[in-house]
């Protein structure tokens, strides 16, 4: 059901400017370029209709603004490949290790720090990434992510957490996705029993920007999760015109901790080669953090946190 509802997905921009009610003669629109346009319908059903700054549609299409060049925002923003194992595998923080799924995504979001990440072109087996995870009893975490690890079949997942699940020193299994804030019905009961049959400790991580991303069945979808016992956190990435405003964070971090999500972290943008146009600056960022300490309690308040290569850990921008 979900992949029939994938293949409806937005990808020529002609047809989401004639769905938005937009002029398809914009000068401003990146018409060929190496990252292409793709937005499930359920979002592209949110956008104001003939509005060009609507805070989602700023997401998601591609622009000329893309081409603008700033030799500080590169191709690999956040050193995954000083971090990389094996194809798929990369090793940054102790204790805890990050398998490179897939290529494929529910979404191609325009400031997406991996979109230059050189990935398989074919989709082959983790043996040699379980391998080294089964040979480092320092990890105890492994974190799925990708692309986007629910593009994969539950077949492939299930396998693979089978797999993980056998390897004795770990412990939590990290599932990083966007998958339900555009195809919710990707939650299906086929991924739900494979959260519940692993003994790992499932932690379930979305990534949603803006309060108007969420809905009915998105909440409903991730309340299965939670229902399993698996905590469900979300993280953000800090958007100039999206939700570089106090009142715009306020409100996606309400709407979060009011379905019982808990906010984890707020990025500051990572700094990859064409998005240089949705940085914020940090001292911006800092007032922002400020300001919702007065509006929220603190636990709807995320960490505001960067990566940056070649560092131990998240740097925290604004220490409490």
């Amino acid at each position: 059901m979900w992949r029939e509802i994938q293949r409806r997905n937005f990808t020529d921009w002609k047809k989401l400017l004639s769905f938005l009610e937009l002029d398809k003669n914009s000068d401003d629109i990146l018409k060929k370029n190496a990252f292409a346009l793709n937005l499930p319908e359920r979002l592209a059903r949110k956008i104001e209709k003939g509005r060009w700054d609507d805070p989602l549609l700023l997401q998601f299409l591609p622009t000329k603004r893309e081409l603008e060049h700033n030799e500080r925002f590169v191709i690999d923003p956040v050193g995954d490949k000083h971090a990389t194992k094996t194809s798929k595998l990369l090793h940054k923080y102790h204790g805890r290790a990050l398998l490179v799924m897939t290529s494929a995504c529910v979404m191609h979001c325009r400031f997406c720090f991996r979109q230059h990440y050189p990935y398989e072109k074919e989709q082959k087996s983790f043996e040699k990434e379980l391998a080294q995870i089964a040979a480092d009893s320092s990890l105890s975490e492994i974190i799925l992510s990708g692309g986007d690890p629910l593009s994969l079949s539950n077949e492939v997942l299930g396998d693979l957490t089978h797999k993980l699940s056998a390897i004795p020193h770990l412990k939590l299994l990290r599932w990083h996705t966007r998958f339900p804030i555009g195809i919710p019905e990707r939650i299906d009961e086929g991924f739900l029993s494979i959260l519940q049959s692993s003994r790992l400790q499932t932690i379930f991580i979305i990534h949603c920007n803006h309060a108007r991303e969420l809905d009915e069945e998105i909440i409903k979808a991730l309340k299965k999760i939670q229902h399993l016992g698996c905590p469900v956190l979300c993280q953000s990435v800090l958007l100039k015109g999206v939700n570089g405003d106090v009142e715009t964070l306020r409100a996606l971090f309400e709407a979060l901790v009011n379905v019982g999500i808990m906010p984890y972290y707020l990025h500051q943008l990572d700094r990859v080669q064409g998005a240089a146009h949705f940085e914020v600056p940090v001292e911006e960022g800092r007032m922002l953090i400020e300001q919702l300490r007065a509006r929220l309690p603190g636990y709807a308040i995320p960490s505001y946190v960067a990566e940056i290569a070649h560092e131990p850990s998240k740097t925290a921008l604004h220490p409490f």
